[in-house]
């Protein structure tokens, strides 16, 4: 199997520790949308996409990204997420961008998310929510995750 992980991460590199866990499991190349073309992923066997979430959208970098590949890649794919608060059920970011995957002829084969340190908006005044995280403990799902993707190429 071959793996890449196409990955937005800005705010506090909480988004690039969960890309970084999953790409050691999958031994996945880990890059930012800008340092790959939509071309170049008809090489790999199953691509992950992730961002931090941003006032309850995901990164427009990685939304543009997705919105620039040709259709029909008839790969496989996962989506993953980290943010400050749960993804509400009025806007369910990943479960959009795993249908925007799917219009393009992915399959969308799972999808991760985890809290991460969120210091957006007034929650910086604070010192933020969600210090500490992603924590191990999330790390280490984000491993478990990985692990069963890796099972469905054994």
């Amino acid at each position: 199997m071959k793996a890449l992980i196409v990955c937005t991460s800005k705010s506090h590199g909480n988004t690039r520790k969960v890309a970084d866990t999953i790409g050691s499991v999958l031994d996945a190349r880990v890059v930012d949308p800008a340092e790959i073309s939509p071309a170049e992923l008809a090489g790999y066997d199953l691509v992950g996409f992730g961002s931090g979430v941003y006032w309850m959208a995901l990164d427009a970098r990685l939304r543009e990204f997705v919105d620039g590949l040709p259709a029909g890649a008839g790969q496989e794919a996962f989506v993953f997420a980290t943010s400050g608060l749960p993804e509400p059920g009025f806007r369910p970011y990943l479960r959009n961008l795993g249908d925007q995957l799917a219009g393009k002829g992915f399959e969308v084969v799972g999808g991760f998310a985890c809290r991460g340190l969120d210091t957006m908006g007034p929650l910086g005044l604070v010192g933020g929510l969600n210090k500490g995280r992603p924590s191990a403990d999330d790390l280490t799902s984000a491993r478990e995750f990985a692990e069963q993707l890796r099972g469905r190429f054994a």
